[in-house]
């Protein structure tokens, strides 16, 4: 309301059911934005902010109740509902957009709005705007100045309340209990589906879904940073990379753990499993308040490049085959991404070209990898070799506290927990 002002006018769509196949919408995920500034979980709805409006700021249009289509598609709330249960002080249908929209922009000099996000939506904003020119003779003014209202949100939207922390540790608790669940029950010759299966279940259970489409793949199918098909053999011998995270109410969590198939790493798969938790740990010591975003990365880079000499994968002076990026053959991606509503969250990573600065309240991940394909040059030993270890940071106060510290990254302990399913 404060960055709206009295003389602006916010408008905030919802998301809309898409349509999967004949007949059937996917599974309706509301908009992200209009979930953070409504809690309303309904399609076809638009919210307007309307500060010092004397009949009504915080304005929804939605549905109305209609007990016959409820039956088919499921119960609504209503214009009374939204009054009631979200807040709204005014409620309309939302077939009456067009008619009370350019009323709305009445006296009002710039509105906020999203633009871009849809070309036929955005038609019919500019018409409103258009149409409420038309009648400016009855007003003091009409919008002539069009913002942005993702800067605005989204910046809010980077740093996390107390419910909203409650929230994404409700969503990592689920997937700790996938993952868990997941080591226990692989086994040589299952298939990778089916320990998704095994995740799915604990998410499920515990009121979520999933965050985004889960990645489970064994051997070389790890060394694939956005594999999803998973629906190869695991073998004896092979590692399994398991990238998935739980939603709860909107927010989501994002964890990997890489482990053997069989229970008990080969002393070459071992030693690179410890250099990538190695450059994890050194990563998350990094997330403090004052160090910037790309302090993590800068520092999980130096460590793997430092072992990737070691075990002897690169040649040279470590600090030279940083300058030159020769790490990328094995390590093609960011350290981390910002966590909340959507999985990659929104907030900027830098301004004026400078990386930004870490406050408390921000949550990001933080998941140094090593992705070892066949290739010349390479010892066999080491082919189809994915490593990824992911977990999820709140800045605090005083430096930073991983909300999934629950689900162990320790060798041994990865080991001793499948030995005891």
């Amino acid at each position: 309301m404060r960055m709206v002002g009295n003389d602006g006018v916010a408008i905030i769509p919802s998301a809309t059911s898409i349509p999967r196949n004949r007949d059937v919408d996917f599974i309706f995920r509301q908009d992200s934005d209009f979930l953070y500034l409504t809690g309303f979980d309904e399609p076809d709805s638009l919210a307007v902010i309307l500060p010092g409006n004397s009949q009504g700021q915080f304005i929804l249009f939605c549905r109305q109740r209609n007990p016959e289509q409820e039956i088919w598609d499921g119960r609504r709330a209503g214009l009374e509902g939204v009054k009631e249960r979200y807040g709204a002080d005014l409620a309309y249908p939302i077939e009456e957009l067009d008619e009370m929209m350019p009323k709305l922009f009445a006296d009002r000099e710039r509105f906020f709005y999203p633009m871009g996000r849809d070309t036929n939506f955005d038609r019919r904003v500019i018409s409103w705007v258009n149409q409420s020119r038309g009648s400016a003779r009855a007003s003091k003014h009409v919008p002539h100045e069009l913002l942005s209202l993702d800067y605005f949100v989204h910046d809010m939207r980077l740093y996390k309340s107390r419910s909203e922390l409650t929230l994404m540790r409700q969503a990592a608790k689920a997937a700790i209990a996938g993952h868990t669940r997941a080591m226990q029950a692989c086994q040589p010759g299952m298939y990778e589906y089916e320990i998704e299966a095994e995740l799915l279940y604990e998410f499920r259970k515990a009121g979520c879904v999933t965050a985004y489409p889960s990645i489970v793949g064994g051997g070389d199918n790890g060394c694939i940073l956005h594999y999803i098909e998973n629906n190869q053999e695991l073998k004896d011998g092979d590692l399994l990379l398991i990238d998935a995270g739980a939603e709860y109410q909107g927010y989501a969590s994002d964890i990997t753990r890489t482990f053997p198939v069989n229970g008990t790493f080969s002393p070459v798969q071992r030693e690179v499993y410890e250099l990538v938790l190695e450059s994890q740990i050194a990563a998350i010591k990094k997330v403090k308040p004052g160090n910037h975003w790309n302090d993590p990365h800068h520092e999980a880079v130096k460590v793997l490049t430092k072992g990737l000499v070691n075990i002897g994968l690169l040649k040279g002076k470590p600090a030279k085959l940083i300058k030159d990026e020769e790490y990328r053959q094995f390590y093609m991606h960011r350290t981390g991404h910002w966590l909340g509503l959507d999985v990659h969250d929104v907030g900027d990573y830098r301004f004026d070209e400078e990386w930004r600065l870490l406050e408390p309240g921000m949550t990001l991940t933080v998941e140094p990898g090593l992705y070892i394909s066949k290739a010349r040059g390479v010892p066999k030993k080491f082919w189809d070799i994915g490593i990824r270890i992911e977990d999820d940071v709140l800045v605090t106060k005083d430096g930073s506290q991983v909300l999934t510290e629950k689900l162990t990254r320790d060798p041994d302990e990865i080991e001793a927990l499948m030995a005891a399913a």
